[in-house]
């Protein structure tokens, strides 16, 4: 939605953008549903007459229903970008036949309809949409930001040195040659203003979160494979009970960091890695994880479970892999990284196939898509 926001401003129109926490457990149904709707409706009449409200969703509850209500007051025209549904998610913890996931089913496909435009991320979604919800949408896949792309050497080597200072794995394995020189783990430089280049022997980098255990083992039975060194990224409640497990491991070729990243920090780690690996699997399996597309602005090769339409995004054999289960990623990252870092194989094919795609970018692909459902400027 910031995206939409941003690619709104550049055109010239003005944009309010409003958003809501989400409450306690105990309050996340009725009672949320109500205050949230009073509190939403009232700053939605508060701000200026606007032309388009364009609403995510999910979270649709109660935000379709309110929005709605607020462009009849307006004659605002409502445009709905459906990133998922909210009941698949909500299927996740209460089952597929709670009749609170059957109640949200039938609100989101009956004020799913009330939209007089709609946006969705894949083409299976569009066309179950128009299949079950009887809505026309319009695919506007995901796309990465201009500041998602490979990072140049020496950025790198900036950005190996800032995490050094709190992250073991960034560190050097050994002393630099020489006073003024300097070295991370991956890069050195000869000398303050001495070019930067790759360590002999680096390990690999990689971004992900999963289990590592088969891959140590490869090492073990004298498979030529780089030491790794994995970087976990993201927040959330589980992230001190993971933190734990990590704690607990005990691999000699393989180091796991889970380091808190400032924002202008992530796309300079992305674009420094030299493989993503995508756990991501969709409650609908309609829509597409946002991490890969960002991955691929950066012409980083990723490893990505299976699901429905993932295809969509993930080209199998030519921008990455598909793993259905452990074993197979296992394997896939043998292959990918015996002989690393030459440069050949397919883990540097998947990389130049990225580079020769020049897929769009958010704000050209939003101009081609979005902008001539708008009218003209009011």
């Amino acid at each position: 939605m910031q995206y939409h926001a941003l690619a709104l401003a550049r055109h010239g129109r003005e944009v309010s953008l409003l958003g809501y926490l989400r409450g306690p457990k105990l309050l996340q149904y009725v009672i949320k549903v109500l205050v949230q709707s009073v509190q939403l409706l009232y700053t939605l009449l508060r701000i200026d007459q606007p032309s388009y409200i364009l609403l995510q969703n999910p979270p649709g509850l109660p935000s379709i229903a309110v929005a709605w209500v607020a462009g009849l007051f307006w004659r605002s025209k409502l445009i709905i970008d459906w990133h998922n549904y909210g009941y698949t998610i909500m299927s996740l913890s209460h089952g597929r036949n709670h009749p609170l996931v059957q109640v949200a089913k039938w609100y989101e496909k009956l004020f799913g309809r009330l939209s007089d435009y709609n946006l969705c991320v894949t083409e299976a979604m569009r066309e179950d949409l128009w299949v079950n919800c009887n809505i026309k949408a319009v695919t506007l896949y995901d796309k990465p930001a201009a500041y998602f792309k490979e990072t140049p050497l020496d950025l790198q080597h900036c950005l190996y040195m800032k995490l050094a200072q709190d992250y073991e794995p960034f560190r050097a394995r050994a002393e630099p040659v020489g006073a003024s020189a300097e070295r991370s783990a991956f890069t050195e430089r000869a000398g303050r203003d001495g070019a930067v280049g790759h360590t002999r022997g680096r390990p690999a980098l990689l971004v992900s979160s999963t289990s590592w255990t088969d891959y140590e083992q490869f090492i073990d039975e004298g498979a030529k494979l780089p030491a790794l060194v994995c970087v976990i990224t993201g927040k959330g409640p589980l992230k001190e009970y993971y933190n734990g497990l990590i704690e607990k491991l005990h691999f000699k070729h393989i180091q796991i960091c889970t380091p808190w990243l400032e924002a202008e920090d992530y796309p300079l780690l992305l674009g420094s890695a030299d493989l993503g690996v995508c756990l991501h699997k969709s409650s609908s399996g309609l829509d597409l994880p946002m991490k890969v597309v960002d991955m691929f602005g950066c012409c980083l090769p990723v490893c990505a479970i299976h699901f429905e339409c993932l295809h969509e995004l993930v080209k199998h054999e030519e921008n990455g892999l598909i793993f259905r289960d452990s074993k197979e990623l296992a394997e896939q990252l043998k292959m990918l990284f015996l002989g690393f870092p030459a440069l050949e194989g397919k883990l540097h094919r998947f990389r130049q196939n990225l580079r020769a795609s020049r897929e769009l970018r958010w704000d050209e692909s939003w101009d081609q898509t979005v902008l001539p459902l708008l009218g003209p400027r009011e």
